[in-house]
């Protein structure tokens, strides 16, 4: 504890480092607020379903705790994990709302009615502040795991937890038919994709977060 303290004490004292943060904040909650209209967007104007080679085949199951509950403990590890290493704090939100912005951009674009059979899902208020009936391509659920997969990718636990939790999303979404399998599998190539561009334009985060000295 007093080790994890000590760190927060460290990057806490640092003006660059609080404003980042704050400015990480800012990102996220207009990737929120932007992925909000383009989901009542895509839903309103969601046209008829298509045929999918893997949902025709497999049997509906009920995956509503895993889908749900799975991935509120999938924020909660995020968080906790923000928590234990502060300096990763920067680059996790700013990838984080890099992601959501770019998936409501996808969303805004084709408006895919969802598959007729679905498993039933319990209806939340906070939930439905961010999960849409039109919100298909591509998955977030699978998606998000995976993000966070690759930013703590040299943490080969934590690696491995997210790659679990990536797979468990993955397969209870195609259960449910919540989604198409290629807003799955096309997940894994765009989250790769805005990983590379975190990368690239939240560089001098990157390389705190990399950092050794904190």
């Amino acid at each position: 504890m007093k080790r994890i303290l000590a760190k927060h004490k460290m990057v806490w004292t640092q003006k660059g480092f609080v404003l980042s943060v704050l400015f990480s904040l800012l990102l996220l909650a207009l990737s929120f607020g932007v992925n909000y209209v383009t989901g009542t967007y895509a839903s309103r104007s969601a046209s008829n379903s298509v045929t999918d080679i893997l949902l025709d085949h497999l049997p509906v199951m009920d995956v509503d705790f895993i889908f749900i509950q799975g991935f509120a403990f999938f924020v909660l590890f995020v968080f906790g994990l923000m928590l234990y290493e502060p300096k990763s704090m920067p680059f996790v939100l700013k990838s984080l709302a890099l992601f959501i912005f770019v998936r409501a951009m996808f969303m805004s674009l084709t408006h895919i009615g969802p598959f007729p059979e679905q498993a039933p899902m319990e209806s939340y208020r906070i939930v439905n502040l961010v999960n849409f009936t039109g919100d298909l391509f591509f998955s977030g659920h699978t998606g998000g795991p995976f993000l966070l997969a690759l930013i703590f990718w040299r943490q080969k636990y934590v690696r491995l937890a997210f790659l679990i939790m990536c797979g468990l999303f993955a397969v209870a979404v195609l259960l449910g038919h919540y989604h198409y399998s290629i807003d799955v599998f096309a997940a894994f190539f765009i989250t790769y994709t805005i990983y590379q561009i975190a990368i690239k334009f939240f560089s001098k985060d990157y390389k705190l977060f990399l950092s050794e000295n904190i």
